[in-house]
């Protein structure tokens, strides 16, 4: 069972989108693998639009899992693991899990969804306070930390490919998120704050270029290594929101070249942390979606089902061009490639 994490710890990044785009044209270019996807974010974003987006009341199709005799959702299962949160208890997987596809016809019906939930961010500080309780015997931390990865030991023969979508922060829930990936991909835009945050992501995971040697004990990846655990690799740098009709542009381009010139640094002094060895097969391009990635998000739709021509979206007709949605496709199957 492979595990792909989408996640930068800057918000903006065009993630949620993006990470919407790559899982459906997976699942449709895939249709013998079964997919899950967790959606770890309380805004729960990724999960509208799985369920049917703004215009196919995609928000109120989550309020009903949510209140749903099981609240088939991450937090659901969170609340389950708080009385127990040091030992795996008994837990029906599939009491938590969606099939997208009986909400929103134009999702593969090859994917499972954990849906987000605004719940973890009153669950938060409870968790944290368990994590860093002192228990003689105990790795606290890890038992917690474990949570996901517990989840996903009790499916791992019922699907192949995982995708996560990890809040654009760095709280518990999305340490719990990132330790039970395998690979990363990061979404990075053509401007400085993006250039800072990849450094800060490297910095939060592997514990590089900290400010002072005072962090490094209480690092993530001094603490999962220490339990004898992996760290998830970087696994795609997805250059997101790229200009639509020329590529990136001057002042783009040099704000991408040093994000790739510290790539290339880091691949030299931390081969390890990369399932690539260089920069041209670890990175993709993505233009800008515009209006037609408006369009698709708003009825969440994937681009290859989005049909071309005057749609409507609350009331307004918006056009999206043919030549325009094709761009976007094959951009993502550019993407989906590396996957």
């Amino acid at each position: 069972m492979e595990t792909y994490g989408f996640w930068n710890n800057k918000g903006g990044t065009g993630k949620t989108s993006l990470s919407f785009q790559s899982i459906t044209f997976y699942a449709k270019a895939n249709p013998d693998k079964r997919v899950l996807v967790i959606d770890v974010c309380p805004q729960a974003n990724l999960s509208e639009l799985l369920l049917g987006g703004l215009v196919n009341q995609g928000s109120g199709k989550l309020l009903e899992i949510q209140g749903g005799p099981v609240r088939a959702t991450i937090g659901g299962y969170f609340q389950r693991r708080l009385p127990s949160p040091y030992n795996v208890p008994a837990f029906a997987a599939a009491d938590f899990l969606t099939t997208p596809s009986d909400y929103n016809d134009s999702i593969p019906k090859n994917i499972a969804l954990l849906a987000g939930d605004p719940l973890l961010e009153l669950q938060s500080n409870a968790i944290s306070t368990l994590a860093n309780t002192q228990i003689p015997g105990t790795n606290a931390w890890i038992a917690v930390i474990d949570w996901l990865s517990d989840f996903l030991a009790q499916v791992e023969d019922e699907y192949d490919t995982v995708f996560i979508d990890a809040n654009p922060s760095f709280s518990i829930y999305t340490q719990i998120a990132l330790s039970a990936a395998d690979r990363l991909v990061l979404p990075v835009m053509a401007d400085d704050s993006s250039r800072r945050a990849i450094q800060n992501a490297f910095s939060l995971i592997y514990g590089l270029k900290l400010p002072s040697e005072i962090y490094l004990q209480y690092a993530f990846a001094t603490r999962l290594r220490e339990a004898g655990r992996d760290l998830p690799k970087v696994h795609l740098i997805a250059k997101n929101r790229l200009t639509q009709y020329m590529g990136p542009s001057s002042a783009y381009a040099g704000v991408l070249k040093s994000i790739e010139r510290d790539l290339e640094s880091l691949l030299k002094t931390n081969p390890e942390i990369f399932t690539f060895t260089d920069v041209d097969s670890g990175t993709v391009s993505i233009r800008d979606f515009q209006t037609t990635g408006v369009v698709a998000f708003a009825r969440g739709c994937p681009f290859y089902a989005l049909r071309s021509g005057r749609l409507e979206v609350e009331g307004q007709r918006i056009q999206v061009n043919e030549s325009y949605r094709l761009n976007c496709v094959e951009a993502v199957e550019e993407l989906v490639s590396h996957l």
